[in-house]
């Protein structure tokens, strides 16, 4: 079989079903696990996104308003790889190519006997039905990795439950402009122990006003942007600590912000949303979960 997957998240899912080794292609951002990187890459950026968040936010908006797609697929690569399965999303036009871009690269390639199987996540659920149907497409029971994943999410939630205390979580998903995270995120944050104050479970990720998050004076701000890595993150955190009144922010004096890789963790609706529970357990409950992700997965934020 051959199979291209054009989201990091769908890549991970093939590869935790046994399939790596039968991955012809890939999108440009899939990077885990380890050896993925040298499969050829059939997306790319129409955008430059190089530069700090605020430019990256507004040269992706310029496409959008003028109804363009934000990437761009190779269809002499793709024709050239001949897959049987193509894996792609319709979540999210500015997370990766759009499921219309896939449809006309495959309609304009002839490639009428691929299967395309496209993914839309929204809340934790639908990413173990993704993982089913990506596993039924490749011809495999899904339910043996399914029941490994939510059976380390139930031990954590069952954990943290007995927790008395619940801290108060504000989430940035994105810094400049501010945007706090939906979809699975609220319900992590509840399952590690938190109380989330922005963003609702199954509701796409919304914009956020400072005033509002200043107001609000949660106990954690755990910065997760969507697809930046922790340097990156740090790196772009001017953009908050410039804001009035950042210094009184019951999270900044009590030292409880928070910087992780997003990229990698909390930004991708698969198989590592465990990793990004856990990750979330350590930093609302360290006196009670430990999982070694601080250092990798998380760090404290120093200005």
């Amino acid at each position: 079989m051959r199979i291209v997957s054009l989201i990091p998240s769908a890549t991970e899912i093939v590869c935790r079903l046994g399939f790596q080794d039968q991955l012809v292609g890939r999108s440009h951002e899939c990077d885990y696990p380890p050896g993925i990187e040298t499969l050829p890459a059939l997306t790319a950026p129409k955008f430059n996104p190089q530069g700090s968040s605020r430019e990256v936010d507004d040269r992706v908006k310029q496409i959008l308003s003028e109804s363009l797609s934000v990437y761009r697929v190779d269809s002499d690569l793709l024709t050239a790889l001949n897959p049987d399965v193509i894996v792609t999303q319709a979540q999210c036009e500015v997370c990766a190519v759009s499921l219309n871009d896939v449809q006309a690269a495959v309609q304009a390639c002839g490639l009428t006997d691929a299967r395309v199987i496209s993914l839309e996540p929204i809340w934790l659920r639908d990413v173990w039905d993704d993982l089913r149907r990506v596993a039924s497409a490749l011809g495999v029971d899904g339910e043996p990795l399914v029941r490994e994943l939510t059976g380390r999410i139930d031990a954590i939630t069952t954990a943290a439950r007995d927790i008395a205390h619940k801290p108060t979580v504000a989430t940035v998903e994105w810094i400049d402009p501010l945007m706090t995270a939906g979809n699975w995120m609220p319900e992590l944050v509840e399952m590690a122990g938190g109380v989330n104050l922005f963003g609702k479970a199954g509701v796409h990720s919304p914009w956020l006003e400072w005033d509002d998050l200043w107001a609000a004076d949660p106990d954690i701000i755990i910065v997760l942007p969507c697809g930046y890595g922790i340097d990156k993150a740090h790196d772009e955190m001017t953009a908050l600590t410039r804001q009035p009144g950042w210094e009184t922010l019951r999270a900044v004096r009590n030292g409880h912000i928070v910087l992780t890789d997003g990229n990698q963790y909390f930004n991708r609706p698969g198989p590592r949303l465990v990793d990004s529970l856990e990750i979330l357990a350590e930093i609302l409950h360290p006196e009670t979960f430990n999982f070694g992700h601080h250092g990798a997965g998380w760090v404290k934020f120093a200005s």
